[in-house]
């Protein structure tokens, strides 16, 4: 009878709430309320709410094309061009009849593996095929097993590499299944990905340029230690331990295989000691005799690109080096010039913030081609005469992208985006031309195709708002002075629908705060999510600020934090803090935090250090004990406990356990392999120990991150426990 009563009185305080934000929209004729199922991924009615796109939009050649309904429609850039039917599903399956093929229900996703072709690759009922649409007939076809795993294809497709369980497989024009390795010792894996995927790592193979070669990890895990990982499906649970080395011990052990198909022997790179060093960025050279990697010592403060013989194996030489008292972190392999394989690219953070500089295969730097207080966050291709190089940066501002292009000998620099906001860009093969897609705070979508040289520009889509029938709310954007009173850092600012000036509203500070994140941009909703729309519906002022450690503001800005987590981001949170307080629709008394993985490391602190300032936490798969975190990411960060003891001891959250106040829930996946259980179940401990009363949920079966249809149900709780504590 209790719980029911509760669930009255939370459930008639929503209904208030909705009631009192509905009549003020009914003047303006948006009345319509949003659902949990409308605003979050993996909600029944999510995409009714995503803005219109176009599907598998990408080139062919100088012709730009892209799904709609059964049909692909296509046509050349230029504003005078007129768009045309290519294909429609009805003449691609009388290709696949002809070929003896199974007809498909549906347009499949497709991929252009060679632009120079009218080819689209895709893969239907465990069959790989290669369709030209221009010549409306199949090209070739071959079977894919549904157990191969990681698979990658050569240029032309006629070889195949996969993995199965542990070991790389090969599979050429004959469709014979050619044994790479043959590792019996599970501790051993080959083909995929190494280093928990840090340093831009994302794939384990390796193609040649022109395929007769392959290259790959081998990453040898025996002497790491056995992490449990517990199936509660099973009728008797079951243990599926992973290997999760932990800051300070032992590390796995990385090397580089290249097999050759025609000879079917492997030789293994000789990359020496130590061990437990990085092996990243791996890179060909264009004629196929070479690979490029760039080797990060453990305490990943020092970086050498070295050049190897893939014939031998054998060392050939350092072509420089890259050292930095906090640490290197190397994430794009060199990029050869298309009409000069004596030259490559090479980003760096070297001087303070990430640029480009070109240098010749004996590592003697050409020139820098990029300077200045901003970064390039991607490079996206070269003209067909390999003279001008196009790239993405953030030189309007940090909260947008733009495309520009530097020519290499003169080092003039054009931009070619004019349009505010965030662009996503796909440039034509020959870089005649790009494929535009961009959106700024108030722009859902737009979708472009430009002409380089004229700059003249095809709208091929202007997505309209998908709630402009819903009470909405005002989001600002702005900036505010960091702890250090001088850097500017960016905040998003979403208030309640049909705000009165003259009330003060609860106010929730949505936080992350370290590496490889920014939240605030000049995006749709100026990257608000859906709960923080939910959450302004409800009545709660939604606040999050980019402090200090966080992305895409140079070494400066992010390294802040080295040695020393969660000091200098608390520090900027609460100048957010001081910000939300002198708004006078604000009530200072009532102040919640909410984050997860290092925003639940942020969270946890925040309740902790600052009990009298935040009412109500929600902390989603917490970092609570640095130590039990894993060697790439932590020991770049932090060092290892042993090097940095005073470092681990201030960011241990368990010691402060005894500081809560207010009311804080903790969230966790069971099977979290990234911030293990161990983390917020120690927690658990602590706090009975020092008589402190956390909240805890668990969400079975579900790793670092909630996702599918019970990311809602994730959302509701979080809602639910500010409705019950802040409200």
């Amino acid at each position: 009878m209790m719980i029911y009563n509760q669930y009255k009185r939370r459930m008639a305080s929503i209904l208030f709430y909705i009631v009192c934000f509905t009549l003020p929209m009914g003047i303006h004729g948006q009345n319509k309320q949003f659902t949990l199922d409308d605003l979050i991924p993996g909600g029944k009615t999510y995409s009714k709410f995503t803005p219109r796109t176009l599907k598998q939009l990408q080139w062919s050649g100088t012709t730009y094309l892209y799904a709609k309904g059964d049909s692909v429609l296509g046509g050349k850039p230029g504003k005078k061009s007129k768009e045309t039917v290519l294909f429609t599903r009805a003449s691609l399956n009388e290709a696949l009849v002809a070929a003896g093929l199974k007809t498909v229900s549906g347009l499949p996703a497709f991929t252009v593996t060679d632009h120079d072709k009218t080819e689209l690759v895709f893969e239907s009922k465990q069959i790989r095929v290669q369709y030209d649409w221009k010549a409306g007939k199949v090209v070739s076809f071959r079977k894919v097993d549904e157990n191969w795993k990681n698979c990658d294809w050569t240029a032309d497709n006629k070889w195949l590499a996969f993995t199965e369980d542990n070991n790389l497989r090969v599979v050429g024009p004959d469709e014979k299944v050619v044994e790479v390795t043959a590792d019996q010792d599970k501790g051993i894996v080959n083909g995929q990905s190494v280093h928990r995927n840090e340093f831009g790592i994302s794939k384990g193979t390796f193609w040649s340029p022109n395929g007769n070669k392959l290259a790959f990890y081998r990453m040898d895990e025996r002497m790491v230690t056995d992490y449990p990982i517990v199936d509660v499906t099973a009728r008797t649970a079951v243990a599926n331990p992973i290997k999760y080395p932990m800051a300070g011990m032992k590390s796995h052990e990385v090397t580089v295989g290249v097999y050759n198909p025609s000879t079917g022997k492997t030789v293994f790179l000789q990359t020496g000691t130590p061990k437990d060093k990085y092996l990243t960025n791996l890179a060909w050279s264009p004629d196929g005799q070479s690979i490029y990697l760039a080797e990060v010592n453990r305490e990943q403060n020092v970086c050498n690109l070295v050049r190897y013989d893939a014939n031998t194996g054998k060392r050939e030489v350092i072509l420089f080096t890259e050292e930095d008292s906090a640490y290197v972190e190397p994430q794009n392999p060199v990029l050869f010039l298309p009409q000069n394989s004596s030259r490559f690219i090479w980003q760096s953070m070297r001087d303070g913030y990430n640029h480009l500089y070109l240098y010749d295969i004996n590592g003697k730097l050409v020139k820098q081609l990029t300077k200045g207080d901003w970064i390039v966050t991607d490079v996206v291709g070269f003209d067909a005469s390999g003279k001008n190089l196009f790239y993405m940066s953030t030189e309007v501002s940090p909260m947008e992208r733009h495309l520009y292009s530097v020519n290499l000998a003169s080092g003039v620099i054009k931009k070619h985006t004019t349009l505010e906001g965030t662009h996503q860009i796909k440039l034509a093969p020959g870089g005649e031309a790009f494929i535009d897609q961009f959106s700024s705070q108030h722009n859902p979508r737009t979708i472009q195709v430009t002409t380089v040289a004229s700059g003249q520009s095809l709208e091929l889509l202007k997505a309209s708002n998908p709630y402009k029938d819903y009470a909405f709310p005002e989001i600002v954007t702005g900036t505010i002075k960091a702890a250090d009173g001088t850097t500017d850092l960016y905040y998003r600012l979403v208030k309640p629908v049909g705000m009165d000036e003259t009330k003060k509203y609860p106010a929730v500070v949505y936080v992350y705060g370290g590496p490889h994140a920014q939240l605030v941009n000049n995006t749709w909703m100026a990257d608000a999510r859906g709960w923080d729309i939910y959450m302004a519906q409800m009545g709660f002022v939604v606040f999050t600020v980019d402090s200090r450690g966080s992305a895409n503001r140079g070494a400066a800005f992010e390294q802040v934090i080295h040695r020393n987590l969660g000091v200098n981001e608390m520090a900027d949170q609460i100048k957010g803090v001081e910000f939300l307080k002198s708004l006078p629709y604000v009530d200072g008394d009532k102040l919640g935090v909410h984050g997860w993985s290092y925003g639940g490391f942020m969270t946890t602190n925040l309740m902790l250090s600052y009990p009298d300032i935040f009412k109500v936490g929600v902390a989603g798969g917490p970092v609570i004990d640095w130590q039990y975190y894993e060697i790439m990411y932590g020991e770049r960060y932090m060092d290892t406990p042993k090097e940095n003891p005073e470092g681990y001891k201030n960011a241990n959250l368990k010691l402060k356990a005894g500081n809560l106040k207010g009311h804080l829930l903790l969230i966790h996946g069971d099977i979290d392999p990234v911030v293990v259980w161990q983390h917020s179940l120690t927690f658990l401990k602590s706090c009975v120990n020092e008589g402190t009363y956390p909240d805890y949920f668990v969400y079975p079966g579900h790793e670092h991150n909630v996702i599918g249809k019970d990311r809602p149900h994730l959302s509701e709780k979080i809602t639910r426990y500010f409705m019950d504590y802040l409200k």
